[in-house]
Order: C-alpha cells, then structure tokens, then sequence
C-alpha cells in the first residue's frame, strides 16, 4: 500500500524537476526599460562592417563600441570629433556624441574601407 501511494508523489516531483530543468531563468527587458534606452546607442563591429552603419543619437549621449571580430579597429570621426583608439578582439569602448548636431562619418583607421555615420540631432 506504500507502494502505491508514493507513485504521485514520485510523479509529481519528476514532473516538477523536469519543467524546471528546461526554465531558463532568463527574462526579457520590459519594452521601454532602461536597457532597451542603452542598447540603442551601440555599435557592433563583426564580419569587419559597423553594425548599425548609420546610428541616430542625441548630443553628448554615450555610445558603447563592442568589437566581436578577431582582429583589432577603431571608430574615428573624419574630423578627429570622437576616437575610440585601438578596441581589442572582445573588447568594448564608449565615447560621447559631439555636442554639435549634424552628421559624422567614421571609419575604422586600421581598415580604412570600413565606414559609418553618427547623426546627432
């Protein structure tokens, strides 16, 4: 009879393990919480090409540079208004939007053929 009565109980806790198991425990941002406001200012470097090619901010807003290929680049105004420097394989940097509004065209110094525009406005 003890037998019988402990097949629910073992079933129900498989059960449970099971579906816990497969739960990532991991949540989206709320749409319009602070982490959707920052990944909005990034650039990626992958596949030696600036992702987005072309980024719209606000005057002094940061932007965060993440560098996902293997070799080292850099995001350089043609007019010398923001620079990175060198951004290693992995690595991340973040500068600030010129006060002025217009549009920036950049390039990666070490790859010259790499190109981007930052409009501030």
């Amino acid at each position: 009879m003890n037998a019988v009565r402990l097949r629910p109980v073992l079933a129900a806790a498989l059960l449970t393990l099971t579906l816990g198991a497969c739960s990532s425990g991991h949540t989206a941002p709320a749409v319009g919480s602070s982490a959707s406001a920052v990944s909005g200012n990034r650039i990626t470097i992958k596949d030696f090409q600036f992702q987005p090619g072309a980024l719209t901010v606000h005057p002094g807003e940061s932007i965060t540079v993440a560098n996902q290929d293997a070799t080292a680049h850099t995001v350089t105004a043609d007019d010398k208004s923001f620079d990175t420097k060198t951004i290693a394989p992995g690595a991340s940097a973040t500068f600030t939007a010129p006060a002025k509004p217009g549009t920036y065209p950049y390039i990666c110094t070490i790859h010259q053929y790499m190109h981007g525009s930052l409009t501030v406005s």
